[in-house]
């Protein structure tokens, strides 16, 4: 087994003996195609499984590369191998390297050989999150504007003003070329198309909304329950109690993806507006004493059972009547 650390220009590489988890070799290579190509050479990938942790574009030569060459590895999410290690003192690159590898020894039974996503998923990834990205640096600049508007009535500062509004309007532009590159991927791939077609059809669920659950699932094939999808989320609600003097009320977890949770809550917003059987829900639940949140919640939850329904069936999603 090897395990390699990931870093913006270096590679740690460590071999490691199945059996005893010896360490046998390490050693450093260059994030560059040249020198990934010549250690993969070295090492014959017929003999080795490889492991590494997901650190976004840092392995994204290496994770491309070894699915070119069709090499069995397993990416590893770094929260997972932190949480398995427990107190640990010290930290090097090739001590690293070691731990992934030793921890996907030990947990390879349930563990899966990582399959890299389509270009277009990963360009759509891409975008998804460029757009997040501009849209936090424009809300941070209407919020600017509003204030030195305020601060405009007592001290002269129309300069700034027009520089904010001038960078406002280029934002604007840049997030709507963006959106304008989401769509041209999606159209000229026919299975995202085909799984894009079929979910912006469910109440609620806009553009955006659409191509986030596509990127996170990986068009549905990373995750294939919905239950498991919330969890991910943090839309699925767990109970907290021991014995019988412990016992807190049911809340979702706080390790979530922020992002998606947010636009699931906003696409919730709306199926509540414009579906006649979730407005029920939601009037009916209110007006039974539960917060407003937690049954947008709820409403957030149908929503991801909705989606994968659609997308594994080929009947379109069909109005419910109230």
């Amino acid at each position: 087994m090897i395990g390699i650390d990931v870093s913006k220009d270096t590679l740690d590489y460590c071999i490691i003996q199945t059996e005893n988890h010896e360490k046998k070799e390490h050693g450093v290579i260059k994030n560059t195609k040249h020198s990934i190509n010549k250690f993969l050479e070295k090492i014959k990938l017929e003999d080795f499984e490889l492991s590494l942790e997901h650190t976004g574009h840092y392995g994204a030569l290496l994770t491309s590369m070894l699915s070119d060459k069709k090499a069995s590895y397993f990416l590893i999410n770094p929260l997972d191998l932190k949480k398995s290690l427990g107190i640990q003192r010290g930290k090097t690159d090739v001590l690293d390297a070691y731990r992934i590898a030793s921890y996907t020894i030990s947990n390879k039974h349930k563990l899966k050989p990582y399959n890299l996503p389509s270009r277009d998923l990963l360009k759509l990834k891409a975008f998804i999150t460029a757009r997040e990205r501009l849209v936090k640096i424009l809300v941070q600049l209407k919020n600017s504007l509003k204030a030195n508007n305020i601060l405009n009535k007592t001290v002269s500062i129309k300069l700034l003003l027009n520089q904010e509004k001038k960078l406002i309007r280029s934002i604007e532009k840049s997030i709507s070329e963006v959106e304008t590159q989401m769509k041209q991927t999606i159209e000229s791939n026919p299975e995202l198309g085909k799984s894009y077609n079929k979910i912006i059809k469910v109440i609620g669920v806009g553009p955006i909304t659409a191509i986030k659950c596509i990127v996170e699932t990986d068009n549905f094939t990373k995750f294939t329950n919905p239950r498991k999808f919330s969890c991910h989320c943090g839309l699925a609600p767990f109970p907290y109690q021991s014995g019988t003097s412990v016992k807190a009320r049911t809340k979702t977890h706080y390790f979530r993806d922020k992002s998606l949770k947010s636009i699931l809550f906003k696409a919730s917003s709306t199926a509540i507006q414009h579906d006649p059987q979730l407005k029920n829900y939601y009037n009916r639940k209110t007006k039974q004493g539960k917060h407003k949140l937690t049954v947008i919640n709820a409403v957030a939850n149908k929503l991801v059972l909705r989606i994968f329904a659609v997308v594994n069936r080929e009947e379109p999603f069909v109005k419910f009547v109230a």
